[in-house]
């Protein structure tokens, strides 16, 4: 009988302030949105189980991904005594609003999504929040500020931001710590090398890199694109340049 293996995943520091979690993510947007049509329920819980059961316990959501939806499947893939086992990242800033996209981050907006989110993950703490994109419009301390709060408040761990300038990191940084700065980062996708990530060693926070295989055409490769389908969002990403497709926020890529 041969002997059966076991994968461990290892586990690392995520920033200086005190996140630990499993070095390998599981993102679960394309459970949802924007990667096709929403999976299978039943699937996508199984899976997070088996995932979780791996040893991969970050898990990454936000609220504009279904919108709701994937929240909502993560609440219910929590349940059982799984929500003690993982560190849950989701997100706020972005909406869409008539069917146009909106960036925001008032106080008004950033409590009432992130009292929404909570219910929609059936969770008294998130562990990780990020600013899903940074709304110029309103200064970062600003929203930083009621971060902080709702952090003293108990009702989120970790502060991070995600597509945001080295400058915006900083100064939000000087009003409350960063944990972790979500960017894309890939073999086509380095300008974040520069200045974004040099800064973020220095000041101790986490990177968290989405879409490093590419958002999958370094995995699946060219049956990527003959197989997409109309409604997936890597149809437009394949085809606009980056730079058109963002609106109010600093790094400008398509949405992930």
């Amino acid at each position: 009988m041969a002997a059966s293996t076991t994968t461990t995943v290892r586990r690392i520091k995520l920033g200086s302030q005190g996140l630990e979690v499993s070095a390998q993510g599981l993102g679960c947007m394309s459970m949802s949105a924007f990667y096709g049509p929403p999976k299978s329920e039943p699937d996508m819980i199984a899976l997070i189980h088996h995932a979780v059961g791996s040893g991969v316990t970050f898990l990454d959501t936000s609220d504009v991904y279904g919108p709701h939806t994937n929240e909502i499947l993560l609440g219910k893939a929590l349940k059982g005594g799984v929500r003690q086992k993982v560190e849950l990242a989701t997100k706020f800033g972005v909406r869409y609003a008539d069917g146009k996209r909106e960036i925001q981050g008032d106080p008004a907006y950033v409590r009432a999504a992130c009292e929404a989110s909570l219910k929609h993950l059936d969770i008294d703490c998130i562990d990780l929040y990020y600013q899903h994109r940074i709304d110029t419009r309103v200064p970062i301390e600003v929203t930083i500020g009621e971060l902080k709060k709702l952090v003293e408040e108990g009702k989120i761990k970790y502060i991070g931001l995600s597509e945001a300038s080295a400058s915006t990191i900083r100064r939000a940084h000087a009003v409350h710590p960063i944990t972790a700065v979500q960017l894309e980062w890939s073999l086509w996708s380095r300008d974040v090398e520069a200045d974004i990530v040099p800064t973020c060693r220095e000041l101790g926070i986490g990177i968290v890199a989405y879409s490093p295989l590419g958002r999958g055409f370094f995995s699946v490769g060219s049956k990527l694109v003959e197989n997409i389908s109309k409604d997936d969002v890597r149809q437009v990403s394949t085809k606009v340049p980056a730079r058109e497709l963002g609106s109010q926020h600093e790094v400008i890529r398509p949405s992930e």
